[in-house]
Parts: structure tokens; C-alpha cells; sequence
């Protein structure tokens, strides 16, 4: 069977998620920005209502994943805040400046996690490391369960090849999971060329507002957004994923 994790963006796209079949939610914030850690309503409201697995995603900020001391004390702070809600592990990722994945960091955080019962991931600052193939062994080495990754592309069927030979590559010892971009067109043949056995997707949809009252002069962020909907995860689109994705695996 193919798993998906859901990038749930708040609660709400979380219950659509499990609602969906996903088997773990990566709960973030800000998914325009590529994601940023939720916040402690989000957290625990989310560990309240949820029964399948819940990894908050622990990024300070938006940009690179090259952080100073006081974004990795912050980085700490919020993985005992997900210790203390009871989450099932952390998504995190940090680089150094040359591109290679900042052990020490890394592993101390990991060490956090594990010693309090929870798992972890590395996210997609893989895809920003120079060199894919010993990034994954140093991965590896510091105990995560899994990389998320695009194969160092905008979208995972453009890496694709990338993420088949990380699969590869990788001979088991860790679990290879491709996101960005994947959605119901594309997952069967994504699944079926690269052999991963989970998969990571927002699932998401617009959803307009119900206010009545709009007011179409204004823009509230900078950068120009419809400040009258918002992108929520959809059940229907998890079932088909899943669905899908496993209809072409077996």
C-alpha cells in the first residue's frame, strides 16, 4: 500500500486529510512561503481532534534553511511544544552555508525528538543541498525516518529521476518521499516510475468566502492574493490520490 502524508496548511485541511485516508498529517502555516511552523492553537487543536499521525512542521521562517542561534533556539522551543502536545514526530531541516546539511544541528534536534518518543523528518531542504548523495547518507547517519524531496526540482515529476535513484540508493535504510506538485494527473505514473512507497501532497482547493460585505479596493498582504478565499485540503482529492496511487502500484 502507498501512504500519503497531507501538507496541511490548519486544522481544518487536517480533518479533510484523515477524512481523506491520509495516514499522517505535516501540519504548517504559510504554504505560499513553502511553510513555517503553526502555531500552538494549530498544534493542539489539531492532536486533539486527530487519531492518524501528526508531524508539525518546525521552521522559524520563510527562505533558506541557513538559521542563526537564536531561530535554532526557537527551532527547540517548538519541538518540546509539539512533545508536550503529544504529536508522533517533527519535520525539520537545516543547511550549512555550503550546501551540506548541518549535522551537529540536525542531529541535536533529532536527538530532542527521539528521546521524547517522537520520530522525524527531513524536508525539502534536501532539494536545496549541493550535493543530493552524501546529504542523504549524512540523513542517514543522524536517524531520520524519511526525506521529502522533489529530486531537486520545482515538482517531483520533474525530479523524478532524481527520486529514483535516491530509492535507490537509499536500499531501505530510509524512506524516500516525494512532494511537491503531486496531485491526481500525475501520481500513478510518479509512483510507478520511482517504486516509493509514500507519497506527500497538499490535496488542496479554493474555497470563497461567505462574507457578504467584500471590499475590492484593497490588498492586505504584499503580494497580490484573494483576500476572499482561502486554499484548503480537499477529502475527495486525498481518496483519489490514494486511490490512484495505489491502483497503478499494484
Amino acid at each position: 500500500m502507498i501512504k500519503l502524508e497531507v501538507c496541511a496548511n490548519s486544522v481544518a485541511s487536517a480533518l479533510a486529510a484523515q477524512d481523506g485516508g491520509a495516514s499522517r498529517v505535516e501540519l504548517c502555516k504559510n504554504l505560499r512561503d513553502g511553510g513555517t511552523t503553526p502555531s500552538y492553537g494549530q498544534i493542539l487543536m489539531a492532536r486533539k481532534l486527530l487519531h492518524i499521525k501528526l508531524y508539525p512542521l518546525i521552521r522559524p521562517r520563510e527562505g533558506d534553511f541557513l538559521y542563526s542561534d537564536i531561530e535554532f533556539e526557537i527551532m527547540k522551543a517548538d519541538i518540546k511544544c509539539c512533545v508536550n502536545t503529544g504529536c508522533d514526530g517533527i519535520v525539520i531541516g537545516i543547511l550549512n552555508a555550503d550546501g551540506s546539511v548541518d549535522k551537529k544541528r540536525c542531529a541535536e534536534l533529532v536527538r530532542l525528538a527521539k528521546e521524547n518518543g517522537l520520530g522525524a523528518t527531513f524536508h525539502r531542504a534536501f532539494d536545496m543541498c549541493s550535493d543530493f548523495y552524501q546529504s542523504l547518507e549524512d540523513i542517514i547517519e543522524i536517524g531520520f525516518e524519511r526525506v521529502l524531496t522533489s529530486g531537486g526540482k520545482s515538482t517531483a515529476i520533474e525530479g523524478a529521476n532524481v527520486i529514483a535513484h535516491l530509492v535507490e540508493k537509499a536500499a531501505g535504510r530510509i524512506s524516500i518521499m516525494p512532494g511537491g506538485g503531486i496531485n491526481e494527473t500525475n501520481v500513478a505514473d510518479l509512483v510507478h516510475f520511482t517504486s516509493v512507497t509514500e507519497i506527500h501532497s497538499s490535496a488542496k482547493s479554493v474555497v470563497e468566502s461567505k462574507m457578504e460585505f467584500q471590499n475590492d479596493h484593497i490588498i492586505m498582504g504584499a503580494n497580490y492574493m484573494d483576500e476572499f478565499s482561502v486554499e484548503v485540503t480537499n477529502v475527495q482529492k486525498v481518496k483519489n490520490i490514494l486511490k490512484i496511487a495505489n491502483g497503478k502500484a499494484n
